[in-house]
């Protein structure tokens, strides 16, 4: 019996449960396709060594999954209190008519069960289509082609999706029963009539409020965009992030919070527009609810800033990789030697003293051969086990090209450092080594002999020097190559070792200044100098490159096994037996771009999972607090419409509200976002060039379908509420 009456009641109640089911089957959607990702990895043909990554990105999204059935299980809390407003009285009618609270209690646990079960069923074939879909974008991710695509369900997904489900049953039900348990009959039966208290604020006062809560979101504006991000993870710069968050959280929340007290005071005053039609109700209605709900649009405004952010960084940053790599790839295979300095030998020396094999460190009189340091290495398993390292045996082309530091031996202060270039063009240092000491460490130097070598191994045209000429590299982004450029553009002249330097370019070419395969700029800065005046500055070596194009009959593949096959890294010396360099990091093209292929894929499958869930709450929130609104309100548009209100006029009066109530918070994220993402690209642009407005349109795409759908739903619904008080005057 209770079954059928619980069945009986989810038909009669379908559109009162719209909202929940709605919620709740996106939820166990997203919940099961987003948990299939390592399923996607292998249909979509991802290469071994990447394979990696789904197992790696499904662990995260498991994790996550779950952190989320707990934010949605409370959220059906949220939801079914709606459902409970609209029902106590039926519920304290079954008790008056004999059923015991228990019974009560099972009657709802019941309909929660079937409708969670109805979510599930629609939720898991729904999911099961957007995973066969989502293959096809896993694959255009990491760019491959799918070779044997088919039907999958993945049971790991399905039970995992269940779990989060039973979570959120549970939840949803032991709240429930706490409400049924606490309820007297007499409240229920009354439940109509009861009036929420709306306390009333002094409109100064208020005002006053809003004020000081819009000085401190103006405030915390200025911080960020003067301070920055914590990049370096200082102390003082953690510190002052934090108290920067802080004052947007603190002031947005007493800016709803003012806005509510005198709101409604302040239209008032505009005779003209409150005594026009029903605005005086909507307005009214519209001022009471924000005074109730104001900390709750606070807090989705904040969300929702972080959804926006988040998707808008994410997917950029995505791009960003996308481009910097087809520049950051120039050879199939490259090693990088980096060379002690003379003020670290001493430190590592007295280091080494205690080892059981004490080894002795100097700093390098000059580059060594990396090809010929590389025979010191030893296949450390497999069919080469114990066989040296012999990188010339699969070598075509090849080149070595030396990098200098800009501090003299014996001296302590760089000839050329970034923080001084910046002073002569009168430029603020970029943001991201203004408050760091990469600003004033110095830049590398190069010889005009090893830079035309590498033009010519990368068959570009030749740069003639001169004895007095000289250029910049970097292949980093605009942050940073706007400085050189100004310095190449204005004819800037460097004093170095009584010479006086004036640029052969008048700006930086950073298709020619990458020297090792990297998803990102790495080269911050090198100033090619002529041979001889290199030779009389006496500056110590700081690092080597080796590029190698892999010889014909060699595939890249044979290649890069033998390259990444495990080691055993020699000792590089010098004649008296000293180690004078250590090795740096080895990367070849192909493993570059499976390295930017899983970021991307890490990245984008994150920031949708997560900007989509932190959407959809944020509506499903908006949603349930107009729909109880509107119930709360049955009584006044009932009364409104025996006065000879139409029905259309009420209706816009609540699509006023409705509209108000969901874009005034989106607004406040929109404006939070705008300035946290202009930090967060003059950041981002120290390693290239960062634009959202290739993801501003996604982001866009999952708000209309997300936030957009669930005002729709929530207009329909209150227009359908509206005609039910209507037709029961």
């Amino acid at each position: 019996m209770l079954c059928k009456i619980a069945w009986g009641n989810v038909r009669r109640a379908g559109r009162d449960y719209l909202v929940y089911l709605l919620t709740l089957t996106l939820a166990v959607t997203v919940f099961y396709a987003f948990n299939t990702i390592s399923i996607q990895v292998d249909l979509a043909g991802v290469a071994a060594e990447n394979a990696g990554v789904g197992d790696l990105l499904g662990g995260i999204i498991s994790g996550l999954t779950v952190f989320l059935a707990f934010v949605m299980g409370f959220l059906m809390v949220y939801a079914n209190n709606f459902i409970m407003k609209r029902r106590k009285k039926e519920f304290g009618l079954y008790q008056v008519l004999g059923m015991s609270r228990g019974q009560v209690a099972r009657i709802m646990a019941l309909e929660t069960l079937i409708v969670s079960g109805g979510a599930l069923v629609l939720g898991v074939l729904l999911g099961i289509a957007l995973s066969q879909l989502m293959v096809f974008f896993t694959a255009s991710l990491f760019k491959t082609q799918i070779a044997d695509f088919h039907f999958f369900f993945s049971v790991g997904a399905f039970m995992t999706t269940v779990g989060c489900l039973v979570a959120i049953f549970l939840v949803t039900l032991v709240f429930n029963l706490r409400v049924v348990a606490r309820a007297r009959v007499i409240d229920l039966m009354s439940a109509g009539r009861q009036n929420e208290v709306v306390h009333t604020r002094n409109p100064w006062v208020s005002a006053a409020v809003f004020a000081v809560g819009l000085a401190m979101i103006v405030v915390a504006y200025v911080r960020l965009l003067s301070d920055g991000l914590p990049y370096d993870g200082s102390p003082e710069g953690m510190t002052a992030f934090l108290i920067t968050t802080a004052t947007v959280v603190v002031g947005t929340i007493l800016f709803f919070f003012g806005l509510s007290g005198f709101l409604l005071k302040a239209l008032q005053s505009a005779h003209g527009l409150y005594w026009r039609g029903l605005n005086m109700v909507t307005l009214r209605q519209l001022a009471a609810k924000v005074n109730t709900v104001s900390f709750s649009m606070a807090m989705i405004s904040m969300i929702l800033f972080l959804a926006i952010t988040a998707v808008t960084t994410g997917m950029s940053l995505a791009s960003v990789m996308n481009e910097s790599v087809e520049r950051g790839t120039p050879v199939d295979y490259t090693a990088t030697l980096i060379y002690f300095s003379p003020q670290s030998v001493d430190e590592m020396n007295a280091d080494a003293a205690s080892w059981d094999e004490p080894v002795r460190y100097a700093a390098a009189d000059g580059p060594v051969d990396v090809m010929k340091a590389f025979e010191a290495d030893t296949f450390m398993e497999g069919e080469r086990e114990g066989e040296h390292f012999d990188l010339a045996s699969i070598a075509g082309d090849y080149l070595q090209v030396d990098c200098y530091e800009s501090t003299p031996r014996g001296a302590t202060k760089p000839l050329i450092a970034l923080d001084e270039l910046c002073r002569r063009v009168d430029l603020p240092l970029p943001k991201g080594v203004d408050d760091s000491s990469a600003a004033s460490m110095g830049l590398l130097v190069m010889s005009a002999s090893s830079y035309n070598a590498y033009l010519a191994f990368r068959g570009m045209p030749q740069v003639d020097f001169g004895s007095d000429g000289y250029t910049v590299l970097s292949d980093m982004g605009e942050a940073v190559n706007k400085v050189y450029n100004a310095v190449l553009g204005e004819g800037l002249e460097l004093e170095l070792g009584g010479c006086t330097l004036r640029p052969v370019q008048d700006r930086v070419n950073e298709d020619a200044s990458t020297f090792a395969n990297s998803m990102m700029g790495m080269n911050s800065g090198i100033v090619v100098i002529p041979d001889d005046l290199l030779a009389t500055l006496d500056l110590p070596p700081y690092n080597s490159y080796l590029l190698v194009d892999y010889a014909d009959g060699v595939s890249v593949a044979e290649g890069d096994d033998y390259v990444a096959e495990p080691r055993l890294y020699g000792d590089i010396t010098n004649a008296a037996g000293e180690v004078v360099a250590g090795h740096g990091v080895e990367a070849t093209r192909t493993s570059t771009y499976e390295s930017v292929d899983s970021m991307n894929g890490l990245i984008s499958y994150l920031a949708i999972y997560i900007g989509f869930v932190l959407v959809v709450a944020c509506a499903a929130i908006l949603t349930i607090q107009q729909l109880s609104g509107v119930a709360d309100a049955g009584r006044n548009y009932r009364i409104l419409a025996e006065l000879g209100t139409s029905k259309r006029e009420i209706s816009h009066s609540v699509l006023v509200q409705q509209s108000i109530f969901f874009v005034f918070p989106l607004a406040v994220g929109i404006a939070h976002s705008c300035v946290a993402l202009s930090v967060i690209i003059e950041l981002v642009t120290l390693f290239g060039g960062m634009s959202i407005g290739g993801t501003v349109g996604f982001t866009a795409l999952i708000f209309v379908v997300a936030y957009g759908g669930y005002f729709l739903v929530t207009y329909l619904m209150s227009r359908g509420m509206v005609a039910e008080f209507v037709r029961t005057r």
